[in-house]
């Protein structure tokens, strides 16, 4: 009997080397097939452009293909949970923005654990917020819209991309109940949609990420009015903070981060990290982030 026991702890021991090397293996020689990245919201907002950028240089560096599966719904946890529950093996990143530390507390239950279901990679970045009008309104700062809706209460609503708890939503709640708005929040499935309410006037007033929104400033399908984060964006300059506008309470700032599933192999996280930063740092994907309203960080893990 003992001689039989130490011949299965001997060959569960063998086993058990052998599966680590082979993980080791994997590991180095990844990636050996297309890596699926996975955005919690639908094309055109701020997570998705940056996505994209960096699975289209990932592509071209590492010598396969990165792709973006856009996930919606269910404020992002929807695409947090699919993510939460793929193989730890480096084929699946989720690239995640504020809504994965917000949904903690704006839902009962949540399907992934914020501390334990993921390994951070890389902080790509960060960005604000944008008031944007439809041109067609006659408020041309941040006082005059505020003195605008007062003047006649219900008659507003504001868009949001990405449903409760984005953070356009956020920024929104913000503006409405530090200053006491009768105004009507009006969400979208993606910040696209909230934009394209905007510019028809649908819904004459709008907060939502640059990316979706400063080429259309630009063209003059937009007026924005304010950004709520702590600096001017580099793209639109002459457009105030929200302190700067006289409203130093209303302060939202997102970020854009990758995270993998836990116990993905940590060769494959510095790996990741390694060249996504190398990415994020070359001058031609800097002036990309800042025309989309995003500063860069490339951070560690």
């Amino acid at each position: 009997m003992k001689l039989a026991r130490r011949k299965f702890l001997e060959v569960a021991a063998g086993a058990a080397t052998l599966s680590a090397v082979t993980r080791i293996a994997r590991a180095q020689a990844y990636p050996t097939r297309p890596v699926r990245m996975i955005v919690t919201v639908a094309p055109g907002s701020g997570p998705d452009a940056i996505a994209r950028l960096i699975a289209q240089k990932l592509s071209e560096n590492v010598g396969n293909q990165f792709y973006v599966e856009n996930v919606g719904g269910a404020g992002g946890n929807i695409a947090t949970a699919r993510a939460a529950q793929a193989a730890p093996d480096g084929y699946t990143v989720l690239v995640a923005a504020i809504d994965y530390v917000v949904n903690p507390a704006l839902f009962d239950k949540i399907p992934y654990d914020p501390l334990r279901s993921f390994e951070p990679v890389v902080l790509a970045g960060t960005t604000n917020v944008l008031l944007i009008v439809n041109p067609t309104l006659s408020a041309r700062s941040a006082k005059e819209l505020v003195a605008l809706i007062k003047a006649t209460p219900g008659k507003y609503s504001y868009a949001s991309g990405n449903g409760v708890g984005s953070p356009g939503h956020l920024a929104g709640e913000q503006f409405r109940l530090s200053l006491g708005l009768d105004l009507v929040h009006v969400p979208f499935n993606g910040s696209s949609l909230a934009v394209g309410s905007v510019v028809g006037g649908h819904t004459p007033i709008g907060f939502t990420a640059p990316a979706a929104a400063v080429p259309l400033i630009k063209e003059g399908k937009l007026r924005a009015l304010a950004g709520t984060g702590s600096q001017r964006l580099d793209a639109l300059p002459d457009v105030p903070t929200v302190a700067e506008a006289g409203y130093p309470d209303i302060d939202v700032e997102n970020w854009y981060g990758f995270l993998v599933p836990a116990r993905t192999p940590k060769q494959i996280v510095t790996m990741l990290n390694r060249e996504v930063v190398k990415i994020i740092t070359l001058p031609e994907i800097k002036a990309r982030f800042s025309t989309l309203g995003i500063e860069p960080v490339a951070s560690t893990p």
